[in-house]
């Protein structure tokens, strides 16, 4: 029996779920200093399961010295006080394991913060207890870094340690040094920090930039990469990356996680994958049964564009086929512009967000909504001298700021800082978004808010939408049509992706009955921004 034929009763809950992301910085301060924070997101967790989703996965909370907001992990297993305690995230859990909420976190392994006791304690010496857990190098001949490997974030992958006479790797902030996942070790270690939250009953993980964790022990200079004409304004942007990363041993360190997680049943592992072709490492690392559950790219997340082909050539990477993994899709997260503001006009704003919702939860996979999504949230421009995110300062003004997708969750419109704070938050809220404040959606039936509802909803009335097959039957510059299909169901997708009213082919939809349409959709025809779904 294929997964697909599996009945609603048996399928893992993952299969087809909808994941909601907060960004515990910006989704609610409970104790008044600007930041959000554990028991925030505890208080506003009916909030969520309201939506019906079936999960949360909440970035990173752990100690860090927030060079780069918490992906500079102090204490893998530790909470940092801007956010609370371990009690307070047991609390969390708690809680949400109450509403019927799973709970998911985010690892880390890539790299630590330079402040994290292994890395002090690997710099003292070449010597010590832990001095292989990090990538050292000697300085070539003429005191330059090893190689020509180039950080995510700007300038060379390398830094200078006096301490050992060497150079550490980091792939991104100089302070965000790369563990050497060569070392059995550091496997072993990592893997413990897993087996500490899975003990305190978390329902899973995302991994992040799992390609990144391990790299060339040669230490081979990258080759250049071709000029495509798009915008170049890092150093990093010039190299193909064959040798800092996606190293051929991580399938078997995600074995290892994953042999790990079936130890705790219902367990849910989901890598981010980024890079400018990473359709062949998420099939790598979801490859069979003894591999991560799932993986998600960037295909939606960078785009400027919303087409038709984009969304045919993004799911034609996942067939349903035996042995072929189950894909997560994103249109938002921390890491990219409000999709919202990226791929329509101001004046279309508010039947796109309708159409980018039910698109995003009538595709084959799991859908990941972004806090403030289901909102209809703006991206937010930030002065200069507000901005928070590191690579944006450093690249200013070439590089778009990551803060603008994730200032402060509006909920009430009246109060003060909307809700989300009495103290002024750690980022401006934006403009507009007291106008779409949480309580202010929610005494609105047509708000986005009570629409993400009602689709979410159908999503889950239909198991065809959940986890039924997916074939595209038109893609052109503005229509968009594929159908979902599980045993003797079948349902009718039409997407119009454009500002101009255009009709369905003939014989299309023809005899279908709608369950489901969105700014004046018929069977016939579909104004601008307008979706259909029929059976």
């Amino acid at each position: 029996m294929s997964m697909r034929e599996l009945s609603t009763e048996t399928r893992p809950w993952w299969r087809g779920a909808v994941i909601y992301q907060i960004y515990p910085r910006s989704f609610a301060d409970s104790n008044g200093d600007g930041v959000g924070d554990l028991p925030g997101i505890t208080a506003r967790l009916d909030h969520v399961a309201a939506l019906g989703v079936d999960a949360v996965w909440i970035s990173p909370f752990f100690t860090s010295p927030m060079r780069d907001f918490g992906y500079d992990i102090a204490d893998f297993c530790g909470v940092d006080p801007v956010f609370g305690t371990l009690a307070d995230f047991d609390a969390l859990v708690a809680r949400a394991h109450a509403l019927g909420l799973k709970v998911l976190i985010d690892q880390v392994y890539s790299h630590s913060s330079d402040q994290h006791p292994w890395f002090q304690e690997s710099r003292t010496s070449r010597t010590n207890a832990r001095a292989d857990w990090y990538v050292w190098a000697d300085a070539k001949p003429d005191g330059s870094p090893p190689n020509n490997w180039q950080s995510v974030f700007g300038g060379p992958a390398w830094t200078w340690d006096a301490r050992r006479g060497q150079y550490y790797l980091h792939n991104f902030l100089r302070e965000q040094p790369d563990l050497n996942f060569h070392n059995p070790e550091v496997q072993a270690a990592t893997l413990a920090t897993a087996k500490f939250w899975l003990d305190r009953g978390v329902d899973g993980f995302r991994l992040d930039a799992i390609n990144f964790t391990m790299h060339d022990p040669d230490l081979r200079d990258n080759p250049p990469a071709p000029d495509t004409g798009a915008p170049r304004t890092r150093p990093f942007d010039f190299q193909q990356h064959v040798y800092n990363q996606s190293h051929a041993d991580i399938p078997l360190l995600l074995e290892k996680l994953r042999a790990l997680a079936d130890c705790y049943p219902g367990r849910f592992t989901v890598a981010e994958v980024g890079g400018p072709s990473p359709e062949a490492e998420m099939h790598l690392f979801t490859a069979g049964s003894t591999r991560l559950n799932s993986a998600y790219g960037f295909n939606f997340l960078y785009a400027d564009r919303l087409t038709p082909m984009l969304v045919r050539d993004a799911v034609a990477e996942w067939p349903d086929a035996p042995g072929v993994g189950w894909p997560s899709w994103a249109f938002e997260n921390h890491d990219a512009p409000r999709a919202i503001s990226r791929w329509v006009a101001p004046e279309h704003r508010g039947t796109f967000a309708a159409l980018k919702m039910l698109l995003l939860l009538s595709l084959r996979g799991n859908a990941i909504l972004y806090y403030g999504e289901e909102l209809g949230l703006t991206q937010v421009e930030i002065d200069y001298a507000d901005l928070q995110d590191p690579e944006a300062i450093a690249n200013w003004p070439l590089t778009l700021s990551r803060d603008g997708a994730r200032t402060p969750m509006p909920w009430v419109a009246e109060a003060p800082h909307a809700g989300f704070s009495a103290a002024r938050p750690w980022l401006p809220l934006g403009p507009d978004h007291m106008a779409l404040a949480a309580d202010r959606q929610e005494a609105d039936p047509a708000s986005p808010l009570r629409l993400t509802r009602r689709l979410i909803a159908l999503r889950r009335a239909h198991p065809a939408l959940m986890e039924g097959r997916m074939e595209v039957l038109h893609a052109d510059a503005a229509l968009l049509v594929f159908t979902r299909t599980l045993d003797d169901a079948r349902i009718l997708c039409a997407f119009n992706l454009s500002d101009t009213a255009i009709a369905i082919p003939s014989g299309l939809l023809e005899g279908a009955t709608p369950i489901e349409a969105l700014n004046g959709a018929t069977t016939t025809a579909l104004p601008p921004f307008a979706a259909l779904l029929a059976r």
